[in-house]
């Protein structure tokens, strides 16, 4: 099991930046594919970028160059640095772990988000 709280969100002006960070507890935390993914209203949840247990990232193409995901396994956190906000950017964030067991079973676990405005 485990459990995952976001925080760092808020409301900040175009062009400015913010860093939203998961705190996760539980075990096998090294184990899981930590995602940040966005919910804007009227709209479906959307990845916005992930890092597997590897280090390896991918991120969508509207936030390419301006936001970096990160992970510290030894402080069960990861993080999602935005620069150059834009008001598009604007939704609630959510933080994701998943995993594959051995036996083929699927692990996912999500926050209860944090809201990001971006607006003058």
């Amino acid at each position: 099991q485990v459990q995952l709280v976001e925080s760092g969100g808020g409301l900040v002006q175009p062009g400015g930046s913010l860093r939203l960070s998961c705190a996760a507890s539980g075990v096998f935390f090294s184990m899981y594919a930590m995602g940040w993914y966005r919910q804007a209203p009227g709209k479906q949840r959307e990845l916005v970028a992930r890092i597997t247990s590897g280090g390896s990232t991918n991120y969508a193409d509207s936030v390419k160059g301006r936001f970096t995901i990160a992970r510290d396994n030894a402080k069960k956190m990861v993080y999602l640095q935005m620069n150059s906000l834009k008001p598009e950017d604007t939704a609630v964030y959510y933080c994701n772990a998943d995993r594959t067991g051995p036996l083929g079973t699927a692990y996912d676990y999500w926050g209860q988000g944090t809201q990001v405005t971006v607006s003058s």
